[in-house]
């Protein structure tokens, strides 16, 4: 058989990337809902779907700063307003001048009613007048107090907000899944609520494992290597909403390491590993987890996956509570592509979050790239909107297994098990890193 031959025949003997995630997710459950206080609902997603009970605005009001009047007034429909010479350059000729009868603030409650040929001096948000319905914006006139000349007419209706005009009650502010954004958290405390029903955002903790592991401050040295496979996954986990918890190096100490993954069960949503993964002398992860005991399969199951970069992926639950458990690759470069396509959308799953996975696109490739038979590749890439629609997408230099390309792009080029060759001109899929969730 010919290298070619023999790679996709090993390719064969994986499991399908789409196969394994269906697999995966399937046997994840949402967390239980937690009835919070508005102020700790912000980052959460919601358990429920959220209506208003109370209209916004609540009550009629002035949108601007200005003078509350009727339109038929400073029309010249009413029989109320004087007319006047206009100041000099004025369009029209003439101003209209009205009584000043009154102010009202945000803090007025006392109802009060319009009389022909009169107005309110009001500000931003304060309930209108009975029969008002225009607010003359205070740059439109001479800033009178008794008396207010208005040098420019309105539209009916101008500068006024009807009560429910945006939201009446009874709207539906926000379906289950949605994400509490600022903006959500300000339309919720508008229309009068005060708690929201959500999922909790998932505990995650980050476990990096081998002997040969050291902690950051320092070069790496032979029979050394810097730990920063934990860092970066706290990181990940932080940025798509979860509550991270970076517990450390563990070695490479089988009673250890059971031990450790006990111990976080505790306050654990979804525990996190990283290296040990393989099949290697050293990869004792994969040996501690999944070993057989009183003729049971062990608690983590590892399967070779037709993913590159990092095959080797694991999947289980630990702990009488039967805590989720993701193990990773130990090459940072594995470990990240892993947790974007297995850790990320477990997260997002537990939190209640829709959808899962990060949005995509159809892509014009730039440049023509290779990628390995038989596995789905994802690389590091530059997207960029095209002008008139569409995207292009620029491969970045050294291939997926480079910090370097990872740190620098804000997508990944994904080809599938059956590309060997992207020509530049196609088009391919990108997911898109855009940082935020």
């Amino acid at each position: 058989m010919t290298a070619t031959a023999d790679a996709e025949a090993a390719a064969n003997e994986l499991t399908p990337l789409a196969d394994y995630l269906g697999s995966v997710l399937r046997r994840l459950r949402a967390l239980p809902p937690l009835d919070l206080d508005l102020t700790q609902a912000h980052g959460n997603v919601l358990a429920e779907d959220v209506v208003a009970p109370h209209a916004f605005p609540a009550f009629d009001q002035a949108a601007v700063d200005g003078y509350a009047a009727r339109w038929e007034d400073i029309s010249g429909g009413g029989r109320g307003p004087s007319y006047v010479p206009a100041p000099s350059g004025t369009p029209g000729g003439r101003t209209i001048r009205l009584n000043v009868v009154g102010d009202l603030g945000a803090a007025s409650w006392r109802p009060v009613r319009l009389t022909p040929g009169s107005c309110f001096s009001v500000a931003a948000g304060a309930p209108l007048p009975v029969a008002a319905d225009v607010v003359v914006p205070v740059e439109w006139t001479d800033q009178g107090m008794a008396a207010v000349e208005i040098f420019r007419t309105p539209k009916r209706g101008y500068g006024v907000r009807r009560a429910g005009e945006e939201l009446p009650a009874g709207t539906l502010l926000a379906r289950a899944g949605t994400y509490v954004s600022p903006a959500l958290v300000a339309v919720f405390a508008a229309t009068g609520i005060g708690h929201v029903v959500v999922r909790p955002s998932p505990r995650v903790v980050i476990v990096a494992t081998g002997d040969e592991l050291v902690d950051v401050g320092r070069g790496s040295q032979p029979g050394q290597v810097v730990d920063a496979n934990s860092h970066a996954l706290t990181a990940a986990a932080a940025e798509v909403g979860a509550l991270a918890y970076r517990v450390g190096i563990c070695d490479d100490d089988p009673e250890g390491l059971r031990g450790l993954l006990e111990d976080q069960t505790l306050r654990a949503d979804l525990i996190i590993t990283t290296g040990g993964t393989g099949t290697g002398p050293g990869d004792m992860v994969r040996r501690i987890l999944s070993r057989r005991e009183g003729g049971r399969a062990g608690p983590v199951t590892f399967t070779d996956v037709a993913l590159y970069p990092g095959t080797a992926l694991g999947f289980g639950t630990v702990g009488a509570e039967e805590v989720p458990v993701v193990c990773l690759p130990g090459d940072p470069g594995a470990a990240l592509i892993g947790f974007e396509v297995l850790a990320r959308p477990a997260i997002q799953l537990l939190a209640g979050a829709e959808p899962v996975f990060r949005p995509s696109v159809r892509a014009h490739l730039l440049e023509t790239v290779s990628s390995p038979a038989g596995l789905r590749e994802f690389r590091p890439a530059h997207v960029a909107e095209r002008r008139g629609g569409g995207y292009t997408v620029q491969p970045l230099s050294g291939g997926p297994f480079t910090l370097s390309g990872l740190a620098e792009a804000n997508g990944l080029l994904v080809l599938g098990e059956r590309v060997t060759t992207a020509a530049a001109g196609s088009t391919v899929d990108v997911l898109l890193m855009d940082r935020r969730r």
